[in-house]
């Protein structure tokens, strides 16, 4: 039966609309303003102008980010002095708070440069700092802040250079379903929670809805899916020719991932590539399990650049205990890193006998196409049910998927073996057959 099934390598299905175009950017600018508006977090405008295209300034950003925070009445009665010399009479107060909080910084001690633009590192390091990260302790670098908002998932897309009012409504947004660092609230909960007056457009505006649309999945968890590559000789390895390419998708933020087995079953060393470009070396096999087509893998957390990260972002893992035909389903991966790829569906059948695997497959009808292997099947909450493996070759939207539940109850303390150490044993294990 095996041979009627094929394995997906490395390609990518993008949903239609998922990947928006400078038009559908522009009014997601427009949207988006309209949304911190509706929050009380950005003043209206009559003319419905937002000076989108216009630089942000540093005030404006150290204003919004009081706002998200749900401070602006901390902010109002806040006496801390911050020697800032240059502070303007609307904005004083907030950019106050900010820096007494530690979230923002000035150009000197006594400058904070309010009407200057703020570059997209620049605010995004303000943001990081208010959801609890910091550069002080390594958890990111100022210089690189705006590329590790995206490597969390914090920015659902790339930013450089100078921050647009656009861009930095568009990212205030995005920011509103993040979870603060330590765990629990969102951005939005929390302003719900402090500002009393901001709760009821919170609710209204759905910010607190579990249940995901695809654009949402797009956006918020494709940073913890990557693309991975598998070398099986040292001359591969010598000439940077990978033998094959499949996704995986991290469920630790110190690096924990799961694939398929037979996405590393002759490996001998394995890249992983971020949706940013970020390369990591796959350190150690934690669990595998050929029987059933799943592994567990640590990925080191320096990159192939010699930069070591704080945190990978991570998915949540439920299984199929709940899983019921016609429930509505994701697939995400990130084959060849070009970028995101999600589907939707539903379960056709949750307990599909299958020759050539031990454990019943879920049967979906959530589109993948080569290199999906390894990928994250979800539930409309973005939580994990099963990894994509394949697909009947006969049939039409029959794809396939591993339950994730023998990896949950895996040992992901275990030391593992390496790829080298795997491929022997197996080799060992085969020759005593």
């Amino acid at each position: 039966m095996r041979k009627r099934l094929f394995a997906y390598i490395c390609a990518f299905t993008l949903l239609a609309g998922a990947l928006p175009g400078a038009a559908a950017l522009e009014g997601e600018a427009v949207r988006a303003a309209d949304t911190l508006v509706t929050l009380g977090l950005l003043e209206s405008s009559a003319s419905g102008d937002y000076d989108l295209d216009a630089p942000a300034t540093r005030a404006q950003a150290a204003v919004l980010l009081v706002g998200l925070a749900g401070a602006k009445q901390a902010a109002q009665s806040d006496s801390w002095i911050s020697g800032f010399v240059d502070l303007p009479a609307g904005a004083g107060r907030e950019i106050t708070y900010a820096a007494h909080q530690g979230w923002v910084s000035g150009v000197s001690q006594t400058e904070f440069r309010p009407n200057s633009p703020v570059t997209a590192n620049a605010w995004f390091t303000f943001l990081l700092r208010m959801l609890g990260y910091s550069d002080k302790s390594g958890d990111f670098t100022v210089d690189g802040a705006a590329v590790f908002a995206q490597h969390i998932g914090l920015a659902a897309r790339a930013y450089t250079g100078t921050m647009t009012r656009g861009g930095m409504f568009r990212s205030a947004v995005d920011a509103l379903a993040f979870s603060y660092k330590e765990g629990g609230d969102t951005v939005a909960a929390r302003l719900a929670e402090r500002t009393p007056a901001a709760r009821a457009a919170v609710n209204a505006l759905g910010l607190l809805e579990t249940a995901l649309t695809a654009r949402q999945v797009a956006d918020r968890l494709t940073a913890a899916v990557f693309c991975m590559e598998m070398y099986e000789t040292q001359r591969r390895i010598d000439n940077g020719t990978p033998s094959s390419n499949s996704s995986g998708f991290f469920i630790t933020s110190d690096g924990l991932a799961i694939t398929n087995y037979h996405s590393i079953q002759d490996g001998i060393y394995g890249v992983v590539i971020l949706s940013t470009g970020e390369s990591y070396e796959i350190e150690r096999v934690v669990y595998y399990d050929e029987a059933i087509d799943i592994a567990v893998i640590r990925v080191s957390q320096i990159s192939l650049d010699g930069k070591t990260t704080s945190a990978f972002p991570y998915l949540e893992l439920v299984g199929v205990e709940d899983v019921q035909p016609g429930d509505a389903v994701y697939s995400l991966g990130n084959p060849l890193g070009q970028g995101l790829s999600v589907s939707q569906g539903i379960i056709s059948a949750t307990e599909r006998e299958v020759d050539g695997y031990e454990l019943p497959l879920v049967v979906n009808t959530a589109d993948i196409s080569q290199g999906s292997s390894g990928g994250a099947l979800m539930n409309i909450y973005g939580q994990v049910i099963a990894v994509t493996t394949g697909a009947y070759t006969r049939g039409n939207s029959m794809y396939l998927g591993v339950p994730v539940d023998p990896a949950m109850k895996a040992d992901w303390t275990a030391e593992g073996m390496t790829l080298p150490e795997m491929v022997k044993a197996e080799a060992a294990k085969a020759a005593a057959e």
